[in-house]
């Protein structure tokens, strides 16, 4: 064999041996998906500040949880950060998934607005109330109509994305929103009476991070640094917090005075708290599961022949 085409020969097959090894060893970052909520900033914050490369993960913003569902569900995205009753929807549609973080409780940051002169939930019968269906907005109704001894039958539904919710009550095509932060403080400061919030069923709406089954099982690594930057961030917010509201504050267009109010309304479990709900024989948010499953059966978002599996890990929580 000539002496140049042994040497072509060999350049080709070392690229492609190249090219070969780069796809195994270099996989694709992961796709993490969150709607707009102060819950989820850690992670833009994470990003904002270097702790998390983009080579590693790639954050992706929707304008709505239920945007984010459809994509986890339909396998455009590798993680999600959802709250827990919308995980169990998942579930129900047989999708194999793992809770490997939590990032916040609730605990008034969710709420119902009303337009002024409506006090009080007594007051929404026949109102116009903006909800996202299929998501939070659906269990976030359901329990204040519930605890109000108020049935859906009593008010009058418009199903709209959350991202609409904010214009639909400013050009008066509705009198009641189901929604949350960061549109609360700004409708708030605008004369909107708040009627219900989260803090009314404390522990029952818990934002997570949720990864497909397979992920968990294939890419631990890069969910392992996805919490590690987490808690990253959260110990920058802790340690810098007017600086890291400043940064919030351009992308959830609210001031930095504001976002710092806004996490007044959320618990943010520390590497502690997330061991005891997500490890150990008893995991604290097994309890919250079973809470969830009952009331998502009782208000028919879940069949009632739904089983809800072992999906909890704290494996990573280190």
């Amino acid at each position: 064999m000539p002496k140049l085409f042994r040497i072509t020969l060999t350049s080709v097959f070392l690229a492609t041996v190249m090219i070969s090894g780069c796809s195994e060893t270099e996989p694709q970052p992961i796709r993490l998906g969150t709607n707009v909520w102060p819950g989820y900033e850690p992670l833009y914050l994470a990003r904002e500040i270097g702790k998390m490369s983009p080579e590693q993960v790639k954050l992706i913003e929707y304008p709505s949880a239920s945007e984010v569902i459809r994509a986890f569900r339909n396998k455009a995205l590798e993680a999600a950060s959802l709250t827990m009753d919308e995980v169990l929807m998942l579930v129900q549609d047989n999708i194999p998934v793992r809770v490997v973080l939590v990032h916040d409780i609730s605990n008034g940051a969710d709420t119902i607005l009303a337009r002024p002169g409506i006090e009080s939930m007594k007051e929404i019968v026949d109102k116009r109330v903006a909800v996202e269906s299929n998501a939070l907005g659906a269990f976030m109704i359901s329990r204040a109509l519930e605890l109000n001894d108020l049935s859906v039958s009593d008010i009058n539904i418009r199903h709209m994305e959350a991202n609409e919710h904010e214009q639909a009550y400013l050009n008066n095509q509705v009198d009641v929103i189901v929604n949350f932060e960061p549109v609360r403080t700004r409708l708030i400061s605008k004369g909107a009476n708040e009627i219900f919030t989260s803090r009314e069923i404390y522990g029952e709406i818990v934002d997570v991070l949720v990864v497909h089954e397979d992920i968990y099982l294939n890419r631990k690594g890069a969910i392992n640094k996805i919490v590690e930057d987490w808690f990253g961030a959260l110990i920058y917010f802790d340690s810098h917090k007017d600086k890291a509201a400043s940064i919030m504050a351009k992308r959830l267009n609210l001031s930095p005075d504001e976002v710092i109010a806004g996490f007044d309304g959320l618990e943010l479990p520390d590497i502690k708290r997330n061991r005891e709900m997500l490890g150990g024989v008893e995991p604290a948010l097994a309890s919250t599961i079973k809470r969830l499953e009952k009331v998502l059966k009782e208000n028919s978002l879940i069949g009632e022949a739904t089983e809800i599996p072992n999906i909890l890990s704290a494996e990573f929580i280190q």
